[in-house]
């Protein structure tokens, strides 16, 4: 088992692809691109697994619901706006670095392509 595992910005395997589910789905047409690099199980009871990859989204705006789950998200390119339902609106960009705790619920609209590296505890 390796306990260092690097985190690559452009992995050369195939990704995941996929859309939002349409009770999700906003405005726009956006895809989704998934390269799963590590899953762990996590040490902590809190915790199930823990999941890093890297997630690509073409424009649109789609409903962000967490439940959960909590996904630390550092933006490698593009540009996305987060707003948080009663809360606070937010864009970021290509080195901005946000977490979504659980319980975030909001929109997520991708402004330009967007490809980010997550941490996903769940």
């Amino acid at each position: 088992m390796n306990l260092l595992v690097p985190v690559d910005a452009a992995p050369a395997f195939a990704p995941e692809e996929g859309v939002p589910a349409p009770e999700r789905l906003i405005e726009g047409a956006p895809a989704f691109k998934t390269w799963q690099l590590d899953t762990a199980l996590a040490e902590a009871a809190q915790w199930g697994q823990i999941r890093t990859g890297v997630w690509e989204a073409t424009p649109g705006k789609t409903i962000s619901i967490k439940g959960e789950t909590f996904e630390f998200c550092h933006i490698l390119a593009g540009r996305c706006e987060i707003a948080e339902d009663g809360g606070e609106t937010h864009v970021f960009g290509a080195g901005d670095s946000f977490v979504l705790k659980p319980g975030f619920t909001g929109t997520w609209t991708t402004l330009e392509t967007v490809r980010k590296i997550y941490v996903i505890a769940s």
